[in-house]
């Protein structure tokens, strides 16, 4: 029978640290009691990994399912190593199985908190590699249909952050597991500002110290202080855009885009309108780290928005760009949009 329990707290179910409640919480483990699940779905629901990307905000939620499907098994050619792994594994412990096995690809990734099913609805990216470019294949139950389903890269319409699992087919199925492909005449990736002094013949297992260990010092650790990582996304802006601001701002760093577009360091833009280590009541931004909203010891999960808010109007009112939440803000009804414009338009 299909584990779950009513009236369940989620502080320890989030990386916020947030004290909210859920009606009811699932655990489904295997295909059959996802099927038992579609008997009676839940109204409303939400689909939660680790919490490593979620912020409650208010004090009930609604009610959760939580796959817990496991495993990782390596199948290889003469030319890949196939890692079929199961969505409730952790995505560090995956990586480092895969490091500790001698198999790169995956050593840039390290230490990207949460659950390997919640990698592909982000499409988890850092320090020039993202998921995308290691699937293969992501396994999909659909609720409606009560079906599996295989989905290929393309399927899945991987774009920056984004997926068909965070649009199209958001709310209507879960993600059970997932197939990565990763090359034997392996190559490492050391373009990225931290990666660069790195020797060209680098192991995997020395890529993968490095990364760690700039994460560790930029980013604080959310059993010590409640965060979520990066809240928001890196903006894109087109070309003209972007010359009009860099007239203005010639120090700002931009990162070209197979799309003629331009990726702006969000991080920086937050530092230049003076809220790094800005600090409100029970809640701030890192002072290592303006990309960080962190929860210093509030139980509450609407100061943090109130704080992404303020950032938000901050950053358009300085350089006209919108800075688009990353991490999912859930109401009790569901998934909400943050954007202050709604706010303000309805205030």
């Amino acid at each position: 029978m299909m584990k779950s329990y009513q009236n369940y707290s989620l502080k320890n179910h989030n990386t916020f640290a947030v004290d909210a409640s859920c009606p009811f919480i699932y655990y489904p483990s295997s295909e059959s009691e996802l099927r038992e699940l579609c008997q009676g779905l839940p109204s409303p629901f939400y689909v939660l990994g680790e919490g490593s990307n979620t912020l409650f905000v208010d004090d009930n939620t609604p009610s959760i399912i939580q796959p817990q499907m496991k495993g990782i098994s390596v199948r290889e050619t003469t030319t890949c190593f196939f890692i079929d792994v199961g969505c409730a594994e952790n995505w560090h412990h995956l990586v480092s199985f895969c490091v500790q096995r001698g198999i790169g690809g995956l050593e840039n990734l390290a230490l990207i908190p949460g659950s390997v099913g919640a990698a592909p609805v982000q499409n988890i990216g850092a320090y020039g590699v993202e998921l995308a470019d290691r699937l293969t294949k992501v396994r999909w139950f659909d609720f409606a249909n009560q079906t599996m389903h295989d989905f290929d890269r393309d399927q899945c319409q991987f774009g920056y952050r984004d997926s068909i699992f965070k649009n199209k087919l958001l709310g209507k199925g879960v993600i059970t597991g997932l197939t990565l492909s990763l090359a034997k005449n392996w190559h490492p990736t050391l373009g990225y500002s931290g990666l660069e002094s790195l020797a060209e013949n680098s192991s995997v297992a020395e890529i993968y110290q490095q990364v760690v260990a700039i994460r560790k010092a930029k980013l604080p650790d959310p059993k010590l202080l409640p965060n979520s990582g990066s809240f928001f996304k890196n903006p894109v802006v087109n070309m003209e855009q972007y010359q009009h601001l860099c007239a203005m701002f010639g120090d700002m760093p931009a990162y070209p885009q197979s799309t003629g577009q331009i990726k702006l360091a969000a991080g920086w833009l937050i530092e230049k309108v003076g809220l790094k280590g800005f600090r409100l009541g029970d809640v701030g931004i890192h002072s290592l780290q303006a990309l960080v909203l962190v929860n210093y010891s509030g139980t509450k999960g609407q100061p943090i928005a109130d704080l992404a808010y303020l950032v938000q109007k901050q950053v358009e009112k300085k350089f006209g760009v919108f800075l688009e939440a990353e991490v999912r803000i859930i109401s009790q009804f569901g998934m909400t949009e943050l954007d202050y414009r709604k706010i303000r338009e309805n205030s």
